[in-house]
């Protein structure tokens, strides 16, 4: 099923890694010579979508949507000293995919996976299935292929949603959010079990295809809970659990790329290391 739409939440203060997040956004930190989002951007347009709704803080200046401005002053310059053939370069657009650009609302007091979502759904009035991919880690694959377009394949109609999986060492569980799939359908979401309780060394990665059921989920979700500051996140997980609960078809997909994640300085070593080293 061919789906036009993604939601990227990008908010926040990527306190992990603090301190260099006091002045470079999270999604900003490079792999190689781009910036974190930028790997899922090109995701997105890799697997046909037309409209990605980016969902930054409301600062004075976003450098995400700067990077994706053109910079006129830039290649002026690059012209006037002869360096012509990187103007390529500094054209960060990608063909055929159009970036809108959402200032969350009450970032700080309304944290969480859910919120960026339900109020983007919300604004623009998106009433049909969706992507929804988190702006801090990406699938990576060598050989230049999609998993979100192959996931796409996997969804049958507009009322199924679907998921990407990471299967990892059963060792590593405690830190993750586990799956339980029953012959490819999400049946539970476990968060970070005891090695000798995961249902399975699947992991949830924030990488989805979500029925317009299911962002209505979101919504209500979010309107209907009032956490404070030190009280639990708005967790897409929860309305995801209360989805298949009801039964909400999700299907999952086990990534053939590698998941790379920017969230550590460990992650993001790793990261640097696997996308540079295809050069």
């Amino acid at each position: 099923m061919q789906i036009k739409k993604a939601i990227i939440p990008v908010a926040g203060w990527g306190t992990r890694r603090l301190p260099i997040t006091k002045v470079i956004e999270k999604a900003m930190l490079p792999i190689g010579n781009r910036p974190l989002v930028d790997y899922v951007i090109e995701e997105c347009a890799k697997a046909g979508i037309e409209e990605a709704y980016i969902v930054i803080d409301e600062k004075p200046f976003s450098q995400i949507k700067a990077y994706y401005e053109e910079n006129t002053k830039l290649n002026n310059y690059l012209v006037a000293r002869g360096k012509s053939d990187k103007l390529s370069l500094a054209d960060t657009n990608r063909k055929g995919l159009t970036l809108h650009f959402y200032a969350q609302k009450d970032v700080d007091n309304r944290y969480g996976t859910a919120e960026p979502v339900a109020q983007v759904v919300e604004e623009f009035g998106i009433k049909e299935s969706c992507v929804v991919l988190m702006g801090d880690d990406f699938v990576y694959n060598a050989d230049g292929s999609s998993d979100l377009a192959r996931m796409m394949e996997l969804v049958k109609d507009e009322t199924e949603s679907a998921m990407l999986a990471a299967e990892i060492p059963i060792e590593d569980v405690e830190r993750y959010g586990v799956l339980k799939v029953d012959d490819g359908v999400l049946t539970g979401i476990y968060e970070k079990p005891k090695k000798e309780e995961a249902p399975s060394n699947l992991i949830n990665i924030s990488k989805y295809i979500m029925s317009a059921e299911l962002l209505g989920r979101i919504v209500k979700y979010c309107k209907e809970n009032n956490f404070g500051p030190k009280d639990q996140e708005y967790l897409i997980t929860d309305p995801i659990i209360e989805h298949i609960k009801a039964k909400g078809k999700i299907r999952v997909m086990p990534i053939t790329g590698e998941y790379l994640d920017g969230g550590s300085v460990e992650g993001w070593l790793h990261a640097n290391n696997v996308v540079c080293g295809e050069k």
